[in-house]
């Protein structure tokens, strides 16, 4: 396994790519709402990133993936193609964006509730957000990736919700994916030890039933085996000399 450690300037173009990857989703949510279409919410994010960021959508032609951001409406647990679905009020949905500038990757994503959230739609979000930021307020030279992931795990499973094992955070940079592979389950003690100028993603996948899923036709899109609904959050996280920064922070300023 080759870890990239990024040098300071590296760093700075991380921040970057940060920053607007996590500007296009402050921009998206107001168009989240009843009656609009998976399709429309990626045009809306293709065009602010091509002509108003002046940079790439990581996603479109990545390994053949058709579309510029991915939309994980219910169900789905990662990696939904935009298309013609239509959203309707109660609805929840992960958007995923990752944005290339000047060579280095920004990644990040959230969820968003279309119109009254429903209480079980609500509490799986809930659980999958608290289980990032614990994993991210963990991050610091010295620490292993095992004591991060079974922390998440840990979280997850207490509130009977479930992991998915078979999708990772991994690092980042002038790839879209790199080394190291980051679980969200683990044994503590265990895993690669964390080292300052390291940059990667955590990206908590948390199922509100059984941790089971599978793989659609498309090749891409990834359900729930038991059809319970799933929520994720991910922020690029880098390594500092004392602890940790987040590089995707939307103006809010919070994780």
């Amino acid at each position: 396994m080759t870890v990239t450690l990024k040098n300071r300037e590296e760093q700075d173009c991380m921040r970057t790519s940060g920053r607007m990857a996590a500007e296009v989703l402050d921009m998206i949510g107001e168009h989240v709402a009843p009656g609009i279409s998976t399709n429309e919410l990626d045009a809306i994010c293709h065009d602010y990133i091509v002509n108003r960021q002046r940079a790439i959508p990581a996603p479109l032609d990545y390994r053949g993936f058709p579309k510029s951001i991915c939309t994980s409406v219910n169900h789905v647990v990662c990696h939904g193609i935009p298309g013609e679905r239509v959203l309707k009020n109660g609805d929840f949905l992960n958007i995923d964006i990752t944005v290339i500038k000047d060579g280095f990757h920004g990644d990040t994503s959230r969820m968003f509730f279309v119109g009254k959230p429903t209480v079980a739609g609500q509490r799986v979000a809930k659980v999958s957000h608290e289980a990032m930021k614990i994993g991210i307020e963990m991050v610091a030279p010295g620490v292993r990736l095992g004591d991060i992931g079974h922390a998440i795990q840990q979280h997850v499973e207490s509130h009977r919700c479930s992991i998915v094992r078979e999708y990772c955070g991994h690092g980042i940079g002038r790839e879209f994916h790199e080394d190291p592979q980051v679980l969200h389950y683990g044994r503590c003690g265990t895993g690669m030890e964390l080292q300052s100028g390291m940059t990667f993603t955590i990206e908590p996948m948390v199922n509100a039933g059984r941790r089971h899923v599978k793989l659609l036709p498309d090749g891409w899109t990834v359900v729930t085996k038991d059809h319970s609904l799933s929520a994720q959050w991910e922020h690029t996280v880098l390594v500092t000399e004392d602890g940790h920064e987040v590089l995707t922070l939307g103006a809010s300023g919070e994780i």
